[in-house]
């Protein structure tokens, strides 16, 4: 019976250790330490109250309308079950994770595609160790040495550059 109660708010450990940082880990069986003694100290208790034998009261003891008190107010006792406050919270939290989940998905799918394609155009490219300076310059024209219309100093990086030449960029 105890098992039935809890079924429904029992959480998987293992998941969640999964997606726990490393830096969280001992915070992580903290908490699940104590969420077990709350579990244990639940299943320990019967679901329902012991039933109470008053018949058997009435008998013995001698004080008059003792007993209906006690079995009134042992009736009438009830233990409200805690109001659910942070389910809302939670489930609205949840969706504006799944939203940017998906929006991250799709921008990663546009970026596995530019990928692929880039991919695609390198395989497609003749081998470095086969190309020549002009199959270089037909590839990657704008890495590719143009002597004429951009003449540049070894070791052709922009600080070796003359300022005001055509591919220098400005010294800061």
């Amino acid at each position: 019976m105890a098992s039935r109660r809890i079924a429904q708010s029992s959480v998987n450990w293992a998941a969640l250790a999964e997606r726990v940082p490393p830096n969280q880990k001992s915070n992580l069986v903290a908490f699940k330490t104590k969420s077990d003694k709350y579990l244990r100290s639940v299943v320990a208790n019967p679901e329902t109250p012991p039933k109470i034998d008053w018949s058997f009261y009435k008998k013995h003891v001698p004080v008059a309308g003792m007993v209906d008190k006690f079995q009134k107010s042992y009736e009438a006792l009830q233990i409200p079950y805690p109001a659910d406050n942070v389910t809302k919270l939670v489930e609205a939290q949840e969706k504006e994770v799944q939203q940017e989940i998906t929006k991250f998905v799709k921008d990663s799918e546009v970026r596995i595609s530019d990928y692929q394609t880039q991919i695609a155009t390198l395989k497609a490219l003749l081998p470095f160790d086969q190309m020549t300076m002009e199959d270089f310059k037909d590839s990657f024209p704008e890495q590719a040495l143009d002597p004429i219309n951009r003449p540049s100093f070894w070791p052709h990086t922009p600080e070796e550059q003359e300022p005001g030449a055509p591919n220098a960029e400005p010294h800061h």
